[in-house]
């Protein structure tokens, strides 16, 4: 993420805590590469993809979690993520959609639902991506703005990570 977009969605210190506690809830995460030449050049970012989701501190950048995930990106533009950074009890799988920006450069948006350990729906967490993928096309890299919104639709809380991906083949 850019120096710009970093401090786009720096939060005070505060509200790192409640990201953090966001990412714990809700992880995820995609890197992407470019395609080139090869068999899964071909197919650019569509297909399943193993990954390692960073949260970070917006304003410096330093890495302050990581844990997988897994991301699929299905032709016609719809996007899942599961992750181990979230108790499944708690919340949903990340739905979503993806499109091809330009060259090897992809964005993704995905909503997940989060709950009260009694059942009762406390947030939704917004994860947005600018993924690159490799010219070999077998791996990514992204940055992630995630925003998480009460249930009335109002952002409480932003913060930041990176994720690197690898094809899951």
């Amino acid at each position: 993420m850019t120096s710009r977009n970093l401090n786009r969605f720096a939060a005070s210190g505060r509200a790192a805590v409640l990201v953090l506690a966001g990412m714990l809830l809700l992880g995820s995460g995609l890197t992407a590469r470019a395609q080139s030449e090869g068999h899964n050049s071909q197919r650019g970012l569509e297909g399943a993809w193993r990954l390692q989701l960073t949260v970070r501190d917006c304003n410096t950048g330093q890495a302050l979690r990581t844990f997988p995930a897994v991301f699929t990106f299905a032709k016609g533009g719809t996007a899942t993520v599961i992750t181990a950074g979230q108790l499944p009890s708690l919340a949903t799988t990340g739905l979503g959609a993806w499109r091809h920006a330009q060259g090897h450069n992809y964005s993704a948006v995905t909503d997940a639902f989060v709950f009260s350990p009694a059942g009762v729906w406390i947030q939704t967490h917004r994860l947005t991506r600018a993924i690159e993928v490799s010219i070999d096309g077998d791996a990514f890299t992204d940055t992630v703005a995630l925003e998480i919104f009460d249930p009335n639709g109002n952002v409480i809380v932003t913060g930041c990570a990176t994720s690197v991906a690898s094809r899951l083949e």
